[in-house]
């Protein structure tokens, strides 16, 4: 049986995507890889959400397709959002690529694979030509999977609760790629839940476009406080951790269940994208800084020990120096404990791309590095006040050489937000959660012992 290799970019979503590939394809007995000279057939799951991303799904596509011409390759599979968004210019540009499968079509990855290696084992077929492909609409109702393949170690999995996108933000392509809002049913939620904590996951992260409007398009009204209610209730499971929650969007029911659940980190994602109101209109945002203020301290005041992560944009069409400095004393003033900032990125078919004011990428630049520079303060200063204090860390791997573990707290999620160094003589293995003394800090990373 044939051996794949796959290649998952972009954001968590994606991460979720490519697992139910690979879940599917194991059922039909194929086996998994990531060697390069092992591989018969590549499989990358692409992204197109800025131009960054765009870039490393080409340059991946290249990067395989010279494996392919060297003979070592017997298919070539392009999957995700830049074969949803450029299917026709990669058909065209881009010979190497045997199928495209779009965004609702992950469960036609078998035939994929099937067709590449018919075309591969036959000589009349055009070395150069698409052999297979499949689009479906993508307002479709999500398919749901049950054979999902851990790519995470196990221990951390991402849930994904929601396909899609309706607000719209000027910048943003994703509605056109991904659709509407559409929500996962909760039984299929619970049941996937169950499934991964059965298979050793202890801390199940939710994700989607975003997660605050859960349950509205299948039960008439926000549900997500209802799901993390039940998800709470899974024997096994440590800890469940928010990601894309707008703040528009957050509601009572919601902070109280956050409040409540033992289960649920007092950790939430939030991107505001910016702070100044006249950014935020242009951007198409829901929000302004008075309710961002207002949402803010109602989270602090109601779970004072949440941490909270945003993401922001500089340099968006027409931002003025005053508005950047909005936004700089905005940062300064809310003291977020987790931050990123992103340049602004022209996306094609997008109505900011047409907005005019477009900003040089030096401003961006610079506009970035000097948030960047007072939130590393902030994040200074609070891993100083932390030192002493108890917590609770998964270890997530072992330091060669050292008797010192890398773990991660609930104030962090994984990949985006800092870690914690254990010194230890104790054997422990990844996904193990141990209490910890804060000892130090070094940049955005703690420092610890345990108890």
């Amino acid at each position: 049986m044939e051996k794949i290799l796959c290649v998952s970019l972009g954001c968590d979503k994606n991460l979720v995507d490519t697992e139910n590939m690979l879940g599917v394809l194991k059922t039909k007995g194929y086996e998994f890889t990531d060697d390069n000279d092992e591989a018969d057939i590549v499989i990358i799951n692409t992204c197109c959400f800025i131009h960054d991303a765009k870039e490393e799904s080409i340059n991946s596509i290249i990067e395989y397709g010279q494996l392919k011409e060297n003979g070592k390759l017997k298919g070539l599979i392009v999957t995700g959002c830049l074969a949803q968004r450029y299917k026709d210019e990669i058909e065209k540009e881009l010979p190497e690529v045997d199928a495209l499968i779009g965004i609702s079509s992950i469960d036609k990855i078998v035939e994929a694979v099937d067709a590449c290696i018919e075309k591969h084992n036959s000589s009349k077929c055009d070395e150069n030509h698409v052999v297979y492909s499949s689009y479906e609409d993508i307002s479709n109702p999500i398919d749901t999977f049950e054979n999902r393949v851990s790519t995470l170690g196990g221990y951390t999995s991402y849930l994904k609760i929601a396909e899609g996108c309706d607000k719209n933000c000027t910048y943003c392509i994703i509605p056109k790629i991904r659709g509407k809002f559409r929500s996962i049913e909760m039984e299929h939620l619970l049941k996937e839940a169950n499934r991964l904590v059965e298979n050793g996951t202890k801390e199940l992260i939710l994700v989607a476009q975003e997660t605050t409007l859960y349950g509205v398009d299948l039960y008439g009204e926000k549900s997500l406080h209802k799901l993390l209610h039940e998800l709470g209730k899974i024997e096994g499971l440590v800890w469940i951790r928010l990601l894309y929650a707008y703040p528009e969007e957050i509601y009572d029911e919601l902070i109280e269940e956050m409040a409540t659940n033992k289960k649920l980190c007092h950790y939430i994602d939030m991107p505001i994208q910016h702070a100044s109101d006249n950014v935020l209109k242009r951007m198409g945002r829901r929000t302004n800084n008075t309710d961002l203020v207002n949402i803010i301290t109602k989270l602090r005041e109601r779970i004072p020990d949440i941490v909270i992560r945003t993401t922001l944009i500089s340099g968006f069409p027409g931002e003025t120096e005053e508005d950047h400095k909005d936004l700089y004393n905005f940062v300064d003033e809310m003291e977020f404990d987790r931050l990123g900032v992103f340049t602004y990125s022209m996306e094609e078919d997008t109505p900011a791309a047409l907005l005019p004011d477009q900003i040089d990428e030096e401003v961006k630049e610079d506009r970035r590095d000097e948030i960047m520079e007072l939130q590393q303060e902030i994040v200074f200063e609070k891993n100083e006040n932390l030192i002493g204090k108890e917590v609770l860390v998964l270890i997530e791997g072992h330091i060669p050489n050292e008797n010192a573990y890398i773990g991660r707290t609930y104030m962090d999620a994984p990949s985006v937000d800092g870690n914690i160094f254990i010194t230890t003589d104790e054997n422990l293995m990844s996904g193990d959660f141990v209490r910890a003394k804060i000892t130090g800090s070094y940049e955005y990373d703690l420092i610890g012992e345990i108890i």
